[in-house]
């Protein structure tokens, strides 16, 4: 209990001390409430909006079922989570943070997945969308297109890496506490047209609520999420400016600066790495700024600060983590995760991958494969979940036939002997 008092009493002096510094600075503290904003409606609503309606109708119809019924045998074994766990990576690569966070507590309340597996889920597939990694950090903030397949492979890849790892992560007690529905449809783990059918057929009788019912409550409750994620980054916008106004970060940043060259690197990078810490934008343009500093280390702050996501980003994901039993704290510990896997591949593949950009940049150019920031850049994050969906559920297919003949040589070879 003496925490929990010590916890709010520190809370309540760092809200007062925010409302004196923004009383004291409120030039600086509307600025960054507009640009908060500015980013809220020109970059976040149009990307994340759109996927919160598709993500609420495809649970009524009973399509998730469907696909997660199709993917069982695919995720079950490298990630240890249901099916419906592709569906979920597929929006979270495709569309961004938080969107994962939505889907995983939408299925857990459903009793599709474990409280175990839910925050296994959340922890691998929050990442960032390839729109933002591409467009507006490679190609915007360091002019170098060319960046966009070092800092994907790295991003991208050490996320699927930690999902492997997550795989560990939570006892058998815990597994079984909360075991998921279990129907006559999904009573084999195996790849079955007829079976995921069947599964989206119950899904969609047990919903029961007709179009323009589920249309409204889609609507209702992803403006409702768009809110309050608008609400937070306009929050951290001005706490980061009032900060920077009051001279409170500088004194931060000389700490840090001392720091770094401990770890092997460059004291400029100070800057990025702590406004990362609060907001993923200001960090990773921030990251691309210093002059004096290699583009390897440049490189390698951006996939840290890309898969840290920022305070504004954390706050968001536990807001939404509160509306079912799924804990901050796992989540928490894989971002750190996250981050550090994603810098170390950046340095770790710089040579080979650098080596071949002429051959990797077409795949990587932003006018190819993800198309405009902003309200135009919709259909491309579509495009790209659909994708990804296929990869998944041919990868998927490739995983039965591998164990149907590793099953049936094992079986000839024992029947021989």
């Amino acid at each position: 209990m003496k925490i929990k008092h010590w916890a709010t009493l520190l809370l309540l002096i760092a809200v007062l001390a925010l409302g004196v510094l923004m009383l004291s600075y409120p030039v600086a503290s509307w600025e960054a409430g507009v640009r908060g904003l500015a980013i809220w409606w020109d970059v976040l609503f149009p990307s994340l909006f759109p996927f919160f309606v598709i993500s609420e109708v495809m649970l009524g119809f009973g399509i998730v079922h469907f696909l997660g019924k199709l993917l069982d045998p695919l995720m079950k074994p490298l990630f240890r989570i249901p099916g419906s766990g592709g569906f979920v990576a597929a929006m979270g690569f495709a569309s961004g943070y938080p969107v994962s966070a939505k889907l995983a507590t939408q299925l857990r309340l459903q009793k599709l997945i474990t409280q175990v597996e839910g925050e296994r889920l959340v922890a691998f597939t929050t990442s960032s969308d390839p729109i933002f990694l591409i467009g507006a950090v490679s190609v915007g903030f360091f002019g170098n297109p060319k960046l966009a397949g070092i800092l994907a492979l790295a991003h991208y890849g050490s996320a699927i890496l930690l999902g492997l790892m997550m795989r560990f992560y939570g006892t058998k007690s815990n597994d079984k506490e909360h075991s998921p529905i279990v129907s006559a449809a999904n009573h084999k783990d195996r790849f079955s047209i007829r079976g995921a059918l069947l599964a989206m057929h119950e899904a969609r009788m047990k919903d029961g609520r007709g179009l323009g019912e589920l249309l409204q409550q889609a609507v209702t409750s992803s403006l409702q999420l768009m809110a309050v994620v608008g609400g937070l980054v306009v929050f951290f916008s001005v706490v980061l400016e009032v900060l920077t106004a009051s001279g409170v970060m500088t004194t931060l940043y000389s700490g840090v600066r001392f720091l770094l060259p401990f770890a092997g690197l460059p004291p400029a990078l100070a800057e990025p790495l702590l406004g990362g810490l609060f907001e993923v934008t200001l960090g990773a343009k921030a990251a691309a700024a210093p002059a004096s500093v290699p583009l390897i280390f440049k490189a390698s702050a951006a996939a840290f600060i890309l898969s840290w996501g920022g305070l504004s980003v954390h706050a968001q994901v536990a807001s939404i983590l509160n509306g079912a039993d799924l804990r901050y704290l796992p989540f928490l510990i894989a971002r750190l995760l996250h981050a550090i896997l994603a810098a170390i591949f950046v340095l770790l593949l710089w040579q080979p991958v650098m080596g071949t950009l002429p051959v990797l940049s077409p795949l990587f150019s932003i006018e190819g494969v993800v198309g405009p920031i902003g309200w135009g850049g919709f259909p491309s994050s579509f495009l790209l979940f659909l994708k990804i969906i296929s990869t998944l559920l041919i990868l998927s297919v490739l995983t039965v036939i591998i164990r149907k003949n590793l099953i049936s040589t094992k079986t000839k070879g024992g029947y021989r002997k």
